[in-house]
């Protein structure tokens, strides 16, 4: 009978440990991007962003617009050049491309420096909403799934709209 009862007691402690590792797994996830995409902050971010780009955009245009200009004389007069001559504007035509592409690798690191800038409040309201409700809703692990993409995954909760209520979104 003691044995009996021991064997029923480690079935029923196995069975509540089971119950209770599964209840402690709660798996939900959401599509990150598409959430910072309804937020209306994301239009504003990218008006200004927008705006910043194209002083970049202007400064590069009027770069170009130089390289071409005395492009085009080069080789309208390289037949006339002394060899002295012909070789200072090419390296001068090489300086100006050199510049050009310099400009718009600093610019491109600038721009992605501003998006990072604007963008952080953004991504830390969002992130801030996704943990509240994730905690309220007693989700142990939430998944992104913009940028997740598992073959197999147990069954999980969509958290948008759980979400989109808490940013107060439609």
């Amino acid at each position: 009978m003691k044995k009996l009862f021991k064997v029923a007691l480690v079935a029923v402690g196995i069975l509540f440990a089971g119950n209770f590792a599964n209840a402690q797994t709660k798996i939900g996830h959401i599509n990150f991007n598409q959430l910072i995409d309804l937020m209306p902050e994301t239009k504003t971010i990218s008006t200004q962003l927008q705006a910043y780009q194209k002083q970049f955009i202007d400064q590069l245009t009027t770069m170009n617009n130089e390289y071409t200009t005395k492009g085009t004389e080069f080789q309208k007069t390289s037949a006339t050049m002394t060899d002295a001559v012909r070789t200072v504007k090419a390296t001068e035509l090489q300086d100006i491309q050199k510049r050009m592409q310099d400009y718009q690798n600093t610019a491109q690191q600038q721009v992605e420096a501003k998006k990072n800038e604007l963008g952080k409040p953004l991504f830390d309201k969002a992130t801030a909403a996704v943990t509240a409700v994730a905690k309220e809703k007693g989700y142990t692990y939430v998944l992104d799934s913009s940028q997740v993409s598992l073959l197999v995954s147990p069954d999980a909760d969509d958290l948008m709209a759980a979400v989109k209520l808490k940013l107060g979104l439609k």
